[in-house]
């Protein structure tokens, strides 16, 4: 299949788990990609493991510098930039009475300004070459509701989908659609950092709270990365053209809005 032939795309926080599922579906659709991660190591290995269609950028999207070194890279490897995800993203929890400043500042750094400023490099990227483009942002089922003891995680993802909203009416009139995907549970090695927090603050043990939370999905079970990539695919290429500023759940029917 070919609807990302001969795009150039670039995705954050792609060395593993849901960013280099993505990737590999964009190869496989014809695309170039850029795996984009902080972990320059870990990324030159999935790079080597997907193929000559891929190939490692060194990326931390909190640094300005870095953003637009890895922005400069992808141009000067492929000749442009189509497509962006946001894909990098932080995950902690806590009641409200233990939240601390450091967390805070940690998760809003990199899911929201991380997002906002990767959005703007690529956006002006993609404005300078006359061509227009896609941006897909990372958000979550977390962001269209209140958690007892996710508070900032879910505001960060809740800002992540107001921003696409805002960034996507105004960059249409240059061709450049944004557009978001909240996904629900995803299982992932990212998962037992999680259950280790609910087991923490809820009193559980080790593995309970990913048992009761797949349990839960009406779909029967968790999410798995490759049930994502369909729905990247789909707004990465031109069947997407109409679609701007929404945000997706792809959840197993965690979350309808």
């Amino acid at each position: 299949m070919t609807r990302l032939k001969g795009k150039s795309a670039l995705i954050t926080g792609s060395a593993r788990g849901i960013g280099r599922a993505f990737a590999e579906a964009y190869v496989a659709e014809g695309a170039t990609v850029a795996i984009a991660d902080i972990d320059l190591d870990r990324a030159k290995v999935t790079a080597a493991e997907i193929g000559p269609s891929a190939y490692a950028v060194e990326m931390d999207v909190t640094s300005q510098a870095s953003i637009d070194a890895a922005i400069a890279a992808v141009v000067a490897k492929a000749g442009g930039l189509d497509i962006l995800v946001n894909n990098a993203a932080l995950f902690d929890l806590a009641p409200i009475v233990e939240i601390t400043r450091e967390s805070y500042d940690r998760l809003f750094s990199i899911n929201v300004a991380g997002t906002l400023f990767t959005m703007q490099a690529a956006a002006r990227q993609m404005i300078k070459q006359g061509r227009g483009g896609k941006i897909i942002n990372m958000a979550s089922q977390a962001g269209r509701r209140g958690e007892a003891l996710v508070a900032i995680y879910c505001a960060t993802k809740a800002a992540v989908i107001s921003l696409t909203q805002s960034a996507g009416l105004n960059l249409i009139k240059h061709g450049i659609n944004v557009n978001a995907i909240a996904p629900g549970v995803v299982d992932g090695e990212h998962w037992e950092g999680v259950d280790a927090l609910f087991a923490k603050y809820e009193n559980r043990p080790l593995g309970e709270k990913k048992k009761l939370v797949g349990a839960e999905v009406p779909f029967g079970r968790m999410g798995t990365a490759e049930d994502l990539t369909g729905m990247a695919v789909f707004l990465a290429s031109a069947e997407s053209n109409y679609v701007v500023s929404q945000t997706y759940n792809v959840d197993g029917g965690n979350w309808m809005s």
